[in-house]
C-alpha cells in the first residue's frame, strides 16, 4: 500500500497527525505557529514585536505547459501560501533537482522567468541549491521556500477562524487544474469543448495568483479582528480548503455547494476530464474567514478591484460537525483528501491525448 493511502497528492489529516506532527524535531519557544494540517505558513518570533513567516512548496516544471507557465506556478503557488498572512512575500530560496533532459537553453529560459516573477512580486532570491539528478522525470523537480518579516500582530494564519465567522471564496473553483488540462491537451479540449472554451480556460491560468485577493482583504479589514483567517485553494479544491481550515481552526462549518462559483469554461473542461471542480486543484481562489457583518465591505472592495467574491457558508462550533448543503438538502461532509485532477492528468497522458 502507498504511504499516502493509495492516492496521489498531499498527505491526509490522519497520516499527518500520526506520523509528522508528533515528530517535529527540537522544540523552540520562539516557534509561534509550527507545522499544522491546513496551515499555510509557520511563524517564528524574532523579538521586539517582530516575527518571520515561512512557507514551502514544490517547484513545477511541465514541458508540455512550457517554461514561462511552469515558472509562473513555481513562484505563485508559494506566494499564494504567503499571501494568507495578509502580507507579501519578501525573500525566497530555491532547490532545483532538474532532469538531465533539460538543456542549458531550457534552464536559462526557466530561470529567467522565475527571476522575472520574483522581481515583479518584490521577492529577493537569497540562495538555494541547483543541480541535475539522474532518473529525475518528475514535474515537481525541487522546492521553493519563501519568507517575510512583519509586526507579529499583523500576521494572519489560517488556523484562526472562529465559530460564527463567515466563509467567502474569491474567483472560481478549479481555475488552475482546468487551465493546465486545457494547455497540456489543447487539441482534445478544442475538439470536444470548442475553441472559445479552450481560449477562456487558458486565460484562466494567469488568474491563479491570489496575492492581490489577500492584500486587498487585509487593506480593508483589520487583521486578526475583522479578517480572521485565509487559506489558498490547492489540492482538494474549495471544499477541501474549507475542510482544512476548519480542522486547523478546530471549527465545524456549513457550506452551500450550490453557491460555490464555477466559471463556465472551468465547468466544461472539468466535465470533459470527469473531475469534480469543487474538489479539484483551485489555485487562484482564496478562502477567507471574516467576522460576521463585514461581508459586503470586503466583497465591494474586491469587486472594485476586479475580483469576484462569494459568501458560501459559515464556521460553527466543532460539535456541529461539517455540513454540506446541496440542492437544499443538508448532509454530513467527509473528505478523503483525494483530488481527481491527478488521476485525470495521468490518465490523459496514458491515453495519448493531444
Amino acid at each position: 500500500m502507498s504511504a499516502f493511502e493509495d492516492h496521489l497528492g498531499k498527505i491526509s489529516a490522519d497520516t499527518f497527525k500520526e506520523v509528522l506532527f508528533p515528530q517535529r524535531g527540537y522544540e523552540r519557544k520562539e516557534v509561534l505557529v509550527g507545522p499544522s494540517f491546513g496551515v499555510d505558513t509557520s511563524v517564528i518570533a524574532l523579538g521586539n514585536g517582530k516575527a518571520m513567516a515561512v512557507s514551502s512548496d514544490p517547484l513545477t516544471l511541465i514541458p508540455s505547459l512550457g517554461m514561462e507557465a511552469s515558472a509562473w506556478l513555481s513562484v505563485h503557488l508559494t506566494a499564494n501560501d504567503m499571501a494568507t498572512t495578509g502580507i507579501s512575500p519578501q525573500y525566497a530560496q530555491f532547490v532545483l533537482n532538474l532532469p538531465p533532459t533539460l538543456s542549458l537553453e531550457g534552464f536559462k529560459e526557466y530561470w529567467g522567468h522565475i527571476h522575472h516573477q520574483c522581481k515583479t512580486l518584490g521577492v529577493a532570491i537569497t540562495g538555494g541549491h541547483t543541480g541535475q539528478v539522474a532518473g529525475q522525470n518528475s514535474t515537481l523537480p525541487g522546492s521553493v521556500t519563501m519568507f517575510l518579516t512583519a509586526n507579529k500582530r499583523e500576521i494572519i494564519t489560517s488556523n484562526k477562524a472562529r465559530p460564527g465567522d463567515v466563509i467567502l471564496v474569491t474567483k472560481s473553483a478549479a481555475l488552475s487544474s482546468t487551465a493546465i488540462l486545457a494547455q497540456c491537451f489543447p487539441k482534445t479540449v478544442q475538439d470536444k469543448c470548442g475553441v472559445e472554451v479552450y481560449n477562456k480556460a487558458c486565460e484562466n491560468f494567469y488568474r491563479t495568483s491570489s496575492l492581490q485577493d489577500a492584500i486587498l482583504a487585509a487593506e480593508i479589514l483589520a487583521p486578526n479582528a475583522e479578517l480572521k483567517a485565509m487559506h489558498d485553494v490547492t489540492e482538494g479544491g474549495i471544499l477541501g480548503a474549507v475542510y482544512e481550515m476548519a480542522i486547523a481552526s478546530q471549527c465545524g462549518f456549513t457550506v452551500n455547494s450550490d453557491l460555490i462559483p464555477v466559471d463556465p469554461a472551468v465547468r466544461a473542461v472539468a466535465e470533459l476530464f470527469e473531475i469534480d471542480p469543487l474538489y479539484s486543484i483551485g489555485t487562484g481562489a482564496m478562502i477567507i474567514a471574516i467576522k460576521q457583518g463585514n461581508e459586503m465591505r470586503l466583497i465591494n472592495h474586491l469587486m472594485a478591484n476586479g475580483i469576484d467574491a462569494t459568501v458560501i457558508g459559515e464556521f460553527s462550533k466543532p460539535a456541529n460537525g461539517h455540513k454540506l448543503i446541496t440542492k437544499d438538502r443538508e448532509k454530513n461532509f467527509t473528505f478523503s483528501g483525494k483530488d481527481p485532477y491527478w488521476t485525470a492528468f495521468f490518465q490523459a497522458v496514458k491515453e495519448g491525448l493531444k
